[in-house]
């Protein structure tokens, strides 16, 4: 049974890392070694915007945003449209490439599991996956049919929880940097000091240091580092 002082415990948490950690903890309490939650503000929203955390591989969750394969995940596709949990497996993946999908995801650990929904009062979108490296045999729905209503109510306690934390994300996708503030700062992600940031541009050392400064306020951060962890975070600048 889902402890109260758990899911009373997401909504306190202060940072997402916090957060993050108290959610897989959660889900591994159940039986889960892998969880996924994500959300968008509305359906307008792209998808690669999501406010997305999970503890699947990285390799797996690379390949999976490169190649856009939640336009391909069926569990994507059934929470856009319906309100109920859908326990998924092998069969689920019907078409060509979702079988293809779900081969490649169970070489990952991802075999099998429950994806809910979730739609929110403002017009939130957004799934929670509760995941299984086993087969869906008799045993595993016996237990999850165990599970769903405490499930559900994970799902409710993790969205509200999520909020503060999501929206503060989508804030920052709405930030719009210059061409000029963003080459400064993959400049400086490479160790360039100013002066020699101002050489390469064909600019004055003043003009760069002008753009840091955009670039702070716009990102709502004081130092030049902070601004280059925040742009590489939201894919503004390429640490490759």
């Amino acid at each position: 049974m889902v402890k109260i002082d758990a899911l009373l415990g997401l909504l306190d948490c202060e940072t997402e890392e916090a957060w993050s950690a108290a959610l897989f903890e959660i889900a591994r309490e159940h039986g889960f070694e892998q969880t996924l939650y994500g959300v968008v503000p509305n359906r307008q929203t792209p998808l690669e915007q999501a406010f997305l955390r999970s503890n699947y591989s990285a390799n797996w969750r690379s390949k999976y945003d490169s190649e856009k394969l939640h336009y391909v995940d069926p569990t994507v596709g059934h929470c856009l449209h319906s309100t109920l949990p859908l326990v998924w497996e092998p069969t689920t993946f019907s078409a060509p490439r979702q079988r293809e999908l779900y081969e490649e995801a169970s070489g990952y650990g991802i075999r099998s599991g429950i994806t809910y929904p979730v739609h929110g009062a403002n017009g939130e979108f957004g799934v929670i996956s509760f995941v299984s490296d086993t087969l869906a045999d008799k045993k595993f729905r016996r237990e999850l049919g165990r599970f769903m209503p405490e499930l559900a109510l994970i799902r409710d306690y993790v969205f509200e929880s999520s909020l503060k934390f999501a929206n503060a994300a989508h804030a920052d996708l709405a930030v719009r940097l210059t061409r000029r503030e963003l080459e400064s700062l993959q400049w400086a992600m490479k160790g360039k000091s100013s002066w020699e940031i101002s050489r390469i541009m064909n600019c004055a050392e003043a003009t760069v240091n002008f753009h840091f400064a955009n670039a702070r306020r716009k990102f709502k951060v004081s130092t030049r580092q902070q601004a280059i962890v925040k742009a590489i975070r939201l894919g503004l600048i390429n640490p490759d």
